[in-house]
């Protein structure tokens, strides 16, 4: 499905960008994991894929410092000759009231959930192939009104409207969608949460459990493959039917 395409997996040092990292190198795609400040992290993911027999290197770049993206891109079309595949993962989140963030929270999370998936598409607008494939991160948050999300979800808010209008911007036949994962066990999710909160999350969906990150990463595959090249300018809900 996704043989021999060169893919760009953002945050793909832990969690869902993790997963969807060593997914994709196992249906046979190259795969660049970029972190961060997550090295040790990094190079595990890639142990991982190269041990399974696939093909991957860590490459360090901030998503949010636009020279550090431009050299993410350079750096890969050095690699390998191309990019096929941009998977906007990087993303943090935290959640306070709204009346407790600081400026540096609100200038933090939209630096990197916003401004970082700008960035990477203005590189993909000119260096990603020809009927190429974007995936943006975007967050079921964004339709549920979930007190002390404000922020984060206001950033996944942007992202979805940047993700529709770039999809009708960029042409070349690439195909541009965000997947809105629900609650997932990530330790970013799971990180200061008790037992009762995860439980009454994992009660909002039609599974009464929380997503696995495979269970997006399968997606993300599929949004990969090029048997999904005519959805474009796509939300795709992946929570189990909770919102």
């Amino acid at each position: 499905m996704v043989q021999n395409k060169v893919i760009i997996v953002t945050g793909a040092s832990r969690g869902i960008g993790k997963e969807v990292a060593i997914l994709l190198a196992k249906n046979g795609a190259k795969v660049i994991v970029n972190h961060s400040n997550s090295e040790k992290e990094a190079n595990n993911t890639v142990a991982i894929i190269t041990k399974n027999g696939g093909t991957a290197h860590a490459i360090k770049a901030d998503v949010s410092q636009k020279n550090e993206v431009t050299q993410l891109f350079d750096q890969t079309l050095e690699l390998f000759g191309k990019v096929d595949v941009l998977v906007n993962n990087a993303g943090i989140m935290f959640s306070k009231l709204l009346k407790d963030n600081t400026q540096d929270d609100f200038t933090q999370l939209f630096n990197v959930n916003v401004r970082g998936i700008f960035n990477t598409l203005q590189e993909a607008n000119s260096k990603l192939a020809d009927n190429g494939t974007i995936i943006n991160f975007s967050s079921s948050t964004a339709k549920l009104m979930f007190p002390t999300y404000a922020l984060y979800s206001a950033t996944k808010a942007a992202v979805e409207q940047i993700t529709k209008v770039f999809s009708k911007e960029v042409g070349r036949g690439i195909s541009v969608n965000a997947i809105a994962p629900g609650a997932t066990a990530t330790e970013l999710f799971l990180k200061g949460k008790s037992q009762e909160t995860i439980d009454k999350i994992s009660a909002m969906n039609a599974f009464d459990r929380l997503a696995q990150p495979m269970d997006i990463a399968k997606v993300v595959l599929f949004l990969a493959s090029d048997d999904a090249k005519w959805i474009s300018g796509q939300v795709i809900g992946a929570n189990g039917a909770m919102v």
